[in-house]
């Protein structure tokens, strides 16, 4: 029996709606199945995700399903799919997102050909019937570059703006050297911090055009629309981002992106938590204000006047409130 090639983590709570569709993409990749493992985390589904899972994972020669009890949310789990990577590169897919046919090999080929830390791809998102194709920010295509040129510049889209774990694929030296894992415990933002230590401490990448994944928006139960205390953990995440920038060799060349971000982040998150409960808006709104305090005054002000319309006075507003407390 072949070695596998390529290992794909998917994480899952309650995805019994989709699940099947995303595995049986998978079975679509490779001519012969042993180049794939699967990697499956059941995260506490109260549905028969984990089913699903087990019943796919005997469709592989190489797999694994692992249940936890209760929810661990999608970074821990995420981590622990990390601990059981075989093969040369490793990628990660959604529960409820799905990739077209023989994406996975064109990934490994570029992977092994460009000789690079990691490849990234464009990716479709899909909301009802819309399909629309969301491209990777970055100019060159089949290059290997560094990561550090693609952070900047301040105020438009760049790579550290483009996040998604399952967007691309990384080589397994990525995490030998400790630069794959996402933030323990974390329910949301988790891929902040990830992309930027990979841009910031990888050696190399590239973007490449691959078969496309497609990514579900617009989901009732997506986090993206819960607004529940896990939505608090955004905070957290991107203070861990500014840990990171602070921290580098070129922090003062890097700093005023971070800020850029950490106040455009927060400012989305402001506006929604209008539909919050008063309680965790507060919580929210604090959580805001200690982030914001961090910030360099002249950066914050600056990133704040780019910034337009209402956002830009709820940001005034509250990063008054963090020179206050």
């Amino acid at each position: 029996m072949a070695s596998p090639t390529v290992t794909v983590i998917v994480p899952a709570k309650d995805a019994g709606e989709y699940i099947g569709t995303a595995l049986e993409t998978l079975t679509r990749q490779f001519a012969d199945p042993a180049r794939l493992k699967l990697v499956a985390i059941d995260d506490g589904s109260s549905d028969h995700t984990g089913e699903v899972m087990r019943q796919y994972a005997e469709r592989f020669p190489h797999a694994e399903v692992l249940v936890n009890p209760a929810p661990r949310g999608l970074a821990t789990a995420r981590n622990q799919g990390l601990a059981h990577v075989d093969g040369e590169a490793f990628t990660f897919l959604d529960g409820d997102d799905w990739m077209q046919p023989g994406r996975l090999p064109v990934l490994a080929a570029a992977l092994h050909d460009l000789d690079c830390d990691f490849v990234r791809t464009d990716h479709v998102a899909v909301k009802r019937s819309d399909r629309t194709l969301v491209r990777a920010p970055f100019t060159h295509r089949g290059v290997v570059a560094d990561p550090r040129a693609a952070i900047l510049p301040v105020d438009d889209r760049s790579m550290v703006d483009y996040p998604y774990a399952w967007a691309g694929m990384l080589h397994r030296r990525v995490l030998e050297r400790g630069l794959a894992g996402f933030g323990d415990g974390l329910f949301t933002a988790e891929d902040r911090p990830w992309i930027w230590r990979l841009h910031l401490e990888a050696e190399s990448f590239a973007v490449v055009d691959a078969p496309h994944l497609l990514y579900r928006r617009g989901l009732s139960d997506s986090l993206s629309k819960t607004l529940d205390h896990r939505q608090l953990h955004f905070t957290r995440a991107l203070g861990e981002v500014l840990d990171l920038v602070e921290a580098d060799r070129e922090a003062e060349r890097m700093l005023p992106k971070a800020v850029f971000s950490a106040l455009a982040l927060s400012s989305h998150h402001l506006v929604r938590a209008r539909r919050m409960q008063p309680a965790l808006r507060r919580r929210l709104r604090s959580g805001i204000r200690d982030l914001l305090a961090r910030l360099p005054r002249d950066q914050a002000e600056a990133a704040i006047a780019r910034i337009g319309g209402p956002r830009r006075r709820v940001l005034a507003r509250v990063l008054r409130e963090a020179d206050h407390a």
